[in-house]
């Protein structure tokens, strides 16, 4: 699990439940059943308005996203290119095949499988660049689901509180009731601006960066696989592989110290 989203949902919700309690509120006043039902109830209609039923079913794994940290060792990454780069040059190709035909990633998998079959390089290219493309348009779609749920929940949350004060402003004959109505109409606001703030728009933005993760790993294997199927030398490819490598850790254990190979 991500320890930071659900960090951050909890630090986010205790945050403002909690300064509200500060000031003197009650917990019990900020339940309202009929707030929440306008407001949860418009936003996941809208939703589904939005997108077609092939879109929604992906709303788990999109979840799943958010909430699962998926490991990445970019240095491992490098260092197993290197090697088959290595084992190709001393055999060729065509040793490689078993490794490629049993390796966990699939986008590794296939781009070893093409250089194995021989598939001219920009056909190579080409076809595991659309491969790239597909799976950044996927994630942008189940971000931009988490997204249209942040942008409704604030507006059905001023529809929620319209249509409380219609119902304040159509009962005037009991004065002191109005107070509590009011407070009760407002927090279905409450609702939309917060729901849309602390869940909808930071879950689609964790979305977001965990594709561009997925995109950037992927990106080093593409020059891996190309600069193993020119055949150049694995030195050379470990250092072209190591500019994709930001984090001074990851590039610690790939054998780099500020972009220069450590001497063995």
């Amino acid at each position: 699990m991500d320890l930071t989203t659900i960090l951050g949902l909890v630090l986010g919700l205790a945050g403002l439940i909690g300064g509200y309690m500060m000031d003197g509120g009650h917990l019990n006043s900020l339940l309202v059943p009929s707030a929440m039902v306008i407001v949860f109830g418009g936003t996941f209609g809208a939703v589904a308005i939005s997108f077609p039923m092939s879109t929604l079913a992906k709303i788990p794994r999109a979840l799943g996203i958010a909430f699962k940290q998926t490991k990445r060792d970019p240095g491992s990454t490098i260092d197993e290119v290197v090697d088959m780069a290595s084992i190709a040059r001393r055999e060729g190709v065509l040793a490689l095949e078993r490794r490629a035909q049993e390796h966990s990633n699939p986008f590794l998998k296939d781009g070893l499988m093409m250089v194995v079959d021989g598939t001219d390089p920009d056909l190579t290219r080409q076809i595991l660049e659309l491969e790239m493309d597909a799976i950044e348009h996927e994630v942008e779609g189940m971000a931009k689901i988490f997204e249209a749920a942040g942008g409704y929940a604030p507006t059905m949350g001023i529809i929620g509180t319209v249509m409380g004060l219609i119902h304040v402003l159509g009962n005037l004959d009991n004065p002191s009731t109005l107070g509590p109505a009011i407070a009760v109409a407002f927090t279905a606001t409450l609702y939309g601006v917060m729901s849309a703030n602390v869940i909808y728009l930071p879950l689609a933005n964790k979305m977001k960066i965990r594709g561009k993760e997925q995109v950037a790993e992927m990106e080093l294997m593409l020059e891996g696989i190309l600069a193993l199927q020119a055949g150049e030398n694995p030195q050379l490819i470990k250092k072209k592989l190591a500019s994709f490598i930001h984090d001074k850790k990851a590039k610690g254990e790939a054998g780099f110290d500020n972009g220069a190979e450590k001497e063995a």
